[in-house]
């Protein structure tokens, strides 16, 4: 089998994103429109993909596109939706919203296969010295336990807040990245997970 052309390659790359993005195949027309070329010209290039097995057609029906896959392309990176369950202080422990509050979206090579994650908002400034900032979005892995010196995600007396953990010989210190916090100690607390990435919006 010939290897597809660059616009061939073009072309399949836009129903697959098109079908991603609006759960249906693109027509013929909406290819045409969007490469600005004929609609025979759009055609050719769905007919050439077919008689190269990468996607199948019915004549009879429109939107009848689906993509079957090429073993010489690279697959389209697989994304995962991360649940965004609210706001974490990284100041002075806030309560957590606790309501769900949409996902994002987050490729499965950076997450990695195993682990359960969840998503919140940052408010405060007490971890800018690492680089977390108010308004950032912590992805956060699910665990019960983490290892001093792990940035977590914890409650203590029904508060959720964000600091760098340390385990103490009869205590927990929650130490703060800002010097204007003092740190938390606490023998009273509930580890929700361990900080795995930061999300930031610039506008």
């Amino acid at each position: 089998m010939r290897a597809m052309t660059q616009r061939q390659k073009e072309v399949l790359s836009f129903i697959e994103h098109f079908i991603r993005d609006s759960k249906y195949p693109p027509t013929i027309r909406e290819i045409s429109d969007h490469f600005g070329i004929s609609v025979r010209g759009a055609y050719d290039h769905v007919k050439a993909l077919k008689k190269k097995g990468i996607i199948q057609t019915d004549s009879y029906r429109s939107r009848s596109i689906g993509v079957l896959g090429n073993k010489n392309e690279e697959p389209l990176e697989e994304v995962r939706k991360i649940p965004i369950l609210g706001t974490v202080a990284a100041g002075l422990p806030i309560l957590s919203e606790e309501n769900y509050d949409g996902t994002v979206d987050l490729p499965n090579q950076l997450l990695g296969p195993k682990g359960e994650y969840f998503a919140l908002r940052v408010r405060g400034d007490s971890m800018v010295g690492v680089g977390i900032m108010d308004g950032d979005v912590a992805i956060v892995k699910h665990q019960r336990t983490a290892d001093s010196g792990q940035i977590v995600v914890a409650m203590v007396n029904e508060a959720v807040t964000l600091k760098r953990f340390f385990r103490e010989q009869n205590r927990v210190k929650l130490q703060a990245e800002n010097p204007q916090y003092p740190p938390l100690f606490t023998r009273e607390i509930r580890i929700l997970g361990t900080l795995a990435h930061l999300l930031r919006t610039y506008e």
